[in-house]
Protein backbone atom coordinates (compact mmCIF):
# COMPACT_ATOMS: atom_id res chain seq x y z
CA UNK A 1 0.00 0.00 0.00
CA UNK A 2 1.52 3.27 -0.83
CA UNK A 3 1.31 6.37 1.49
CA UNK A 4 0.73 9.56 -0.56
CA UNK A 5 3.55 12.17 0.70
CA UNK A 6 1.87 14.89 2.79
CA UNK A 7 0.93 17.97 0.69
CA UNK A 8 1.60 21.16 2.66
CA UNK A 9 -0.41 24.49 1.91
CA UNK A 10 0.85 26.47 -0.84
CA UNK A 11 1.12 30.49 -0.80
CA UNK A 12 -2.35 29.87 -3.59
CA UNK A 13 -4.04 28.09 -1.05
CA UNK A 14 -3.58 30.37 1.75
CA UNK A 15 -4.82 32.89 -0.60
CA UNK A 16 -7.87 31.48 -1.70
CA UNK A 17 -8.93 30.48 2.14
CA UNK A 18 -8.28 33.89 3.08
CA UNK A 19 -9.99 35.22 0.42
CA UNK A 20 -13.06 32.80 0.58
CA UNK A 21 -13.16 33.29 4.60
CA UNK A 22 -12.67 37.56 4.20
CA UNK A 23 -15.79 37.57 1.14
CA UNK A 24 -18.25 36.51 4.11
CA UNK A 25 -17.59 39.79 5.77
CA UNK A 26 -20.18 41.94 3.47
CA UNK A 27 -22.69 38.99 3.76
CA UNK A 28 -22.35 39.15 7.56
CA UNK A 29 -23.16 42.72 7.49
CA UNK A 30 -25.85 42.65 5.16
CA UNK A 31 -27.87 39.80 7.25
CA UNK A 32 -27.12 41.17 10.03
CA UNK A 33 -28.32 44.98 9.43
CA UNK A 34 -31.26 43.71 7.66
CA UNK A 35 -32.20 41.24 10.13
CA UNK A 36 -32.00 43.93 12.95
CA UNK A 37 -33.88 46.98 10.97
CA UNK A 38 -36.73 44.35 9.55
CA UNK A 39 -37.24 43.71 13.25
CA UNK A 40 -37.02 47.44 14.27
CA UNK A 41 -39.55 48.18 11.29
CA UNK A 42 -41.53 45.48 12.49
CA UNK A 43 -41.85 47.10 16.18
CA UNK A 44 -41.87 50.43 14.66
CA UNK A 45 -45.21 49.55 12.95
CA UNK A 46 -46.66 47.82 15.66
CA UNK A 47 -46.05 50.75 18.25
CA UNK A 48 -46.26 53.18 15.69
CA UNK A 49 -43.10 55.40 17.08
CA UNK A 50 -42.22 56.51 13.51
CA UNK A 51 -38.76 55.14 12.70
CA UNK A 52 -36.78 54.73 16.26
CA UNK A 53 -36.98 51.12 16.77
CA UNK A 54 -35.44 51.24 13.04
CA UNK A 55 -33.13 53.30 13.95
CA UNK A 56 -31.91 51.04 17.30
CA UNK A 57 -32.33 48.44 15.23
CA UNK A 58 -29.10 49.84 13.12
CA UNK A 59 -27.33 50.68 16.21
CA UNK A 60 -27.95 47.22 17.61
CA UNK A 61 -27.20 45.46 14.21
CA UNK A 62 -23.30 47.15 14.01
CA UNK A 63 -22.02 45.59 16.90
CA UNK A 64 -23.56 42.34 16.21
CA UNK A 65 -22.57 41.72 13.00
CA UNK A 66 -18.79 42.80 14.27
CA UNK A 67 -19.00 40.24 17.25
CA UNK A 68 -20.10 37.57 14.88
CA UNK A 69 -17.33 38.25 12.51
CA UNK A 70 -15.03 38.80 15.56
CA UNK A 71 -15.91 34.98 16.80
CA UNK A 72 -15.81 33.23 12.95
CA UNK A 73 -11.72 35.05 12.75
CA UNK A 74 -11.27 34.00 15.74
CA UNK A 75 -12.19 30.40 15.42
CA UNK A 76 -9.75 30.22 11.99
CA UNK A 77 -7.12 31.74 13.83
CA UNK A 78 -7.10 34.72 12.44
CA UNK A 79 -7.43 37.45 15.32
Amino acid sequence: MEQKPSQTPSGMTDALRAFGLLSGVGIYFLVFLGIFIYFGKCADDFLGTGRVCTIIGIILGFPAAIYSLYRQLKYYKIV
